[in-house]
């Protein structure tokens, strides 16, 4: 596996964990956890842009990687 493939593996990794905080976020009652979970879910995003934009680094940079 390309470093390229690991990078968009965990990006849709990570993409599965935010989704999993939203819905906990959209059940959650009491409101401490309910920023907190939002918190993590910004976080996450932050790294997920990260790894996007690393990934279009990887790609410019190594053709052959591009549309794995």
């Amino acid at each position: 596996m390309t470093v390229a493939a690991q990078v968009k593996q965990t990006i849709a990794s990570l993409k599965g964990t935010q989704a999993t905080l939203e819905t906990f976020h959209s059940i959650e009652s009491d409101g401490v956890n309910k920023q907190l979970l939002q918190t993590n879910s910004q976080r996450i995003q932050e790294v997920i842009n990260r790894l996007e934009h690393r990934v279009k680094t990887l790609e410019f940079e190594e053709p052959q990687y591009k549309g794995l």
